[in-house]
């Protein structure tokens, strides 16, 4: 059974869902406004904990989330996922970048899209990947959103 919750953040509600043992979306609810189907409105203890570490994290206390996740993707995307788990707290990295990385060094496109379906965001922190130039590009809840974490995460790691 899937179960979900939402909060308020700094930066816009999210929703949490987890399916009994671990963490399987984090949604801005800008852009998923609907509960999703045949999951039930209940704050779990697992989703209780998941939304303490994101205060810690919104709060600059924490920069490392250690819940359990579980994913739905293809190979390539979890490839990719985990590959955004590598991207240190206060850090960018290109989407070329992600593709060296996970030895696929023609699919910066591919690791786009693949950014674009992450499930867990924040925690699987796709928002730390921009365009080779350096800008800002697509994020699923916005690029308001994703240059309000970004510039979070730089004003916490200047001021430590």
């Amino acid at each position: 059974m899937k179960h979900y919750f939402e909060y308020d953040n700094p930066v816009s509600a999210i929703r949490i869902i987890d399916n009994g043992t671990a963490i399987t979306s984090i949604k801005f609810i800008v852009n998923n406004p609907c509960p999703p189907a045949g999951a039930e409105e209940r704050e779990t203890p697992l989703i209780k904990e998941t939304c303490k570490q994101l205060c810690g994290y919104f709060a600059g206390r924490r920069t490392v989330f250690d819940v359990p996740l579980e994913t739905e993707g293809t190979d390539f995307q979890k490839r990719v996922w985990n590959a955004l788990c590598a991207i240190p707290y206060g850090e960018t990295c290109s989407y070329q970048q992600i593709a060296v990385a996970i030895n696929c060094p023609k699919g910066a496109r591919a690791v786009g899209m693949a950014n674009n379906r992450n499930p867990i965001s924040i925690i699987i922190p796709c928002h730390r990947v921009i365009g080779a130039d350096g800008s800002l590009t697509g994020y699923a809840a916005g690029l308001a959103i994703k240059q309000k974490l970004l510039e979070m995460e730089s004003r916490i790691i200047h001021n430590s």
